[in-house]
């Protein structure tokens, strides 16, 4: 399979689920270190505008910052997945690949469908029936959006995206733009 390069200045989603379909989040701590990978990792390279973690697999919104090589954003990926791996089959005694492939990524080419992809992702939870109302799930990045606590998710230019907090809410409910 070929994957989508990175380009410096590009919006994408990044993507990946278990291997073998296994769950790749087995506590809440999981979901907050593979955050804390994010963080240390990918975000010197990227910017992050949504994500959703659901038990065996997980979504990104991401834009490649500018002035950075193509290389070096993979190599950030592959390093934050990679000690993901390695300290999941260390607290869990397991050997082996936790992700199904390497981690794939589509580049996101217009407004409209990077507004419909953020909805999509934080409704993700509800759509594989891990909720019955996406906006209790706690491993999206929609209370963040909605949240004035610091964060690093790009808050403020998602919610212009949507011309304010109360269409956000709006188009995430009713599931149109």
């Amino acid at each position: 399979m070929k994957y989508e390069l990175l380009t410096p200045g590009s919006y994408f989603h990044v993507y990946n689920r278990g291997n073998n379909r296994e769950n790749l989040f087995k506590e809440d701590r999981n979901y907050n270190y593979f955050l804390s990978l994010l963080a240390k990792h990918v975000h010197p390279v990227c910017k992050i505008y949504a994500y959703c973690l659901l038990k065996n697999h997980f979504h990104l919104i991401a834009k490649t910052r500018t002035g950075i090589e193509e290389k070096q954003t993979s190599q950030k990926f592959s390093n934050m997945f990679n000690a993901y791996a390695k300290a999941m089959n260390k607290s869990y005694n397991r050997t082996g690949s936790l992700f199904e492939n390497r981690f794939s990524r589509k580049k996101i080419d217009s407004e409209k469908y990077l507004k419909q992809l953020i909805i999509y992702i934080h409704r993700n939870p509800e759509h594989h029936n891990f909720t019955r109302d996406f906006r209790t799930y706690p491993y999206s990045s929609y209370h963040s959006h909605l949240s004035q606590k610091p964060s690093k998710i790009e808050r403020e230019f998602v919610l212009s995206l949507f011309e304010g907090k109360s269409n956000f809410e709006y188009t995430h409910i009713n599931k149109k733009l």
